[in-house]
């Protein structure tokens, strides 16, 4: 996702509907829906897909709020990784061609944009994984399970806050929610743990800092804990 979406705002897509997509996709996708409802009930499986448009469609209006900002129009960082995507671009006045391999200007063009791409994820998210793997090895699931029981008023935030920064990835936080929730989660902060792990958490950040600029990584920050604390109070109230 992160190669197509600095690809996106280097060919000049609205940074508005980036956003959107850039909130929601990660929380769920129709595997992810299956898996949930088998690991943790429909009624999870349900909410979170409808937290993720939720989530997608505030992020965007929101951003399309400022869309007249020079931030906006033009958010990615002026570093190598930015530069290396938009040259890597083909003339504006080619039409769309699939077969790449027909012209010697395509395929340099293709060439450059495989290795940027490359680059990106590289230099990006081999951190990324390695911080979020340090994080969890130093946490366990009663760790966080103290923090955000039952009839606790900080529970939805501390699972935002607190949980975000320990998910591992879609599929394998399940189980983890599962054993958290059998230890006196609250559903609420277990949905406000799966929402904000899928759009804030430690690996994605890091993942997405180097190609934003600070305005519209601040504003992705915002609106992904916003979102995820909404998602998390309303399930709870739901529930």
């Amino acid at each position: 996702m992160l190669p197509l979406m600095a690809g996106l705002l280097a060919a000049g897509v609205p940074l508005a509907p980036i956003m959107a997509f850039w909130l929601s996709s990660p929380i769920t996708d129709p595997a992810m829906l299956a898996t949930t409802a088998a690991t943790l009930g429909l009624s999870f499986a349900v909410g979170k897909t409808l937290a993720a448009f939720g989530l997608g469609l505030f992020g965007g209006a929101v951003t399309g709020l400022f869309s007249q900002a020079p931030w906006t129009k033009n958010a990615l960082r002026d570093n190598g990784l930015a530069r290396r995507l938009s040259a890597a671009r083909c003339g504006e006045d080619q039409p769309f061609d699939p077969w790449v391999w027909r012209s010697a200007a395509r395929r340099q063009s293709f060439g450059k944009q495989a290795r940027a791409t490359t680059r990106l994820i590289l230099i990006c998210l081999i951190p990324a994984f390695a911080a979020e793997y340090a994080l969890n090895a130093a946490l366990t699931p009663g760790a966080l399970a103290a923090y955000v029981g039952e009839d606790q008023w900080w529970a939805i935030p501390a699972a935002v806050f607190v949980g975000a920064p320990a998910y591992i990835d879609g599929y394998a936080a399940l189980p983890l929610t599962r054993g958290l929730i059998d230890n006196g989660m609250s559903e609420g902060a277990a949905m406000a743990f799966l929402v904000s792990g899928g759009v804030v958490s430690i690996w994605g950040a890091m993942a997405i800092a180097p190609i934003l600029k600070q305005k519209p990584f601040m504003l992705y920050l915002l609106l992904a804990v916003l979102g995820s604390l909404g998602a998390g109070y309303v399930f709870e109230w739901i529930a």
